[in-house]
């Protein structure tokens, strides 16, 4: 049996023994994303915020976004690249992504449509992803292949369309990120950790939850289970978790990472630091929703909180204050799945 990612977070929490959680840390994050809701900066409004995001108006929002996360992924560069990151429109990592999807669309290429990307040819990717430099983006053949096989299976059983996927599912996001998981093979994101087979499903989760975020909650982005998301386990939180005290690493994981060696995908090492740091943000989680009950005069529910919001915040933490987490050191593994 496949533990969902919470559950698996738990296991990996209980059994971890290169990384541990604090609970100090994990108060201190907590109040700080009590602070940002009270001044409406974490809000379910972020995502469209970004100029790089589709539109819910856009016609074809739900499956440029399916796009988006069907290669949302694996944007770290290599030492020896003389620090050359791939970017595009001065844009780096994932919002690079964005910014090279958004250029094809408006270039004309038909990107979002499956019936081209189902067959679209490394010289055609190569030419969508172009980098502003000679830094290419990484995993490029991988990229293609997810492409291509995701295209298939949206042409041959759902119309060609992910709004299908959706409607399938009931309004339930659980069913839906079950659908993903099983239709799609690169989100098949899992692991063997002491008996146990767990997930994290960073792909998949990201993909119902920048659905529900794109449309608000509403219409199609309407899920009445939507807290079964948990946070979207990467290699950037950890970083922001450590900073605030709610993660830590053991020593000699720590000069594991500060000497850049590369973590295997499904290692112990890698498995903990996923695990644990999805473990922490339910904390974090269940702690801001308990100040919430104890201070009814802040005018806030329950709900306006939720592991998607707060990894939102925790990932804008870490870009605008890069400089000042430049010091932690940040897990690497080169992997489709994030």
């Amino acid at each position: 049996m496949i533990l969902t990612p919470e559950e698996s977070s738990r296991v990996i929490a209980f059994h971890s023994k290169n990384v541990s959680f604090e609970d100090l840390g994990i108060t201190n994050l907590a109040n700080t994303v009590l602070c940002d809701l009270v001044d409406r900066k974490i809000s379910i409004n972020n995502f469209s915020q970004s100029e790089f995001h589709p539109s819910s108006k856009h016609p074809k929002a739900v499956d440029w976004i399916f796009v988006l996360d069907t290669l949302n992924f694996s944007f770290w560069n290599e030492k020896n690249c003389n620090n050359s990151k791939w970017t595009v429109n001065c844009q780096t990592g994932y919002f690079a992504l964005c910014a090279a999807i958004k250029r094809a669309i408006e270039e004309g290429k038909p990107i979002v449509d499956p019936n081209y990307y189902s067959q679209i040819t490394r010289s055609e990717a190569e030419y969508i992803f172009r980098g502003d430099t000679e830094t290419s983006i990484p995993l490029l053949d991988e990229r293609v292949k997810c492409l291509r096989n995701a295209g298939k299976v949206l042409l041959e059983k759902y119309e060609g369309t992910f709004v299908n996927c959706i409607k399938r599912c009931f309004g339930s996001a659980a069913k839906l990120l079950r659908l993903i998981v099983k239709e799609f093979e690169s989100y098949q994101d899992e692991a063997n950790y002491r008996d146990h087979r767990v997930c994290f499903y960073k792909r998949g989760q990201i993909l119902v939850a920048d659905i529900w975020a794109c449309f608000k909650g509403e219409g199609i982005g309407e899920f009445k289970d939507i807290d079964c998301i948990t946070m979207f386990a990467d290699y950037r939180v950890p970083q922001v978790l450590v900073h605030f005290g709610a993660l830590r690493y053991s020593k000699p994981l720590l000069s594991k990472l500060q000497s850049d060696i590369e973590l295997e995908n499904g290692s112990l090492d890698e498995i903990e630091i996923r695990g644990c740091t999805i473990y922490v943000v339910e904390q974090v989680k269940n702690q801001v929703r308990t100040l919430i009950e104890q201070r009814p005069h802040l005018g806030l529910k329950k709900t306006d909180v939720n592991a998607i919001m707060i990894d939102h915040f925790l990932w804008d933490y870490r870009r605008e204050h890069a400089d000042q987490l430049e010091s932690i050191p940040f897990h690497k593994t080169r992997c489709i799945y994030y």
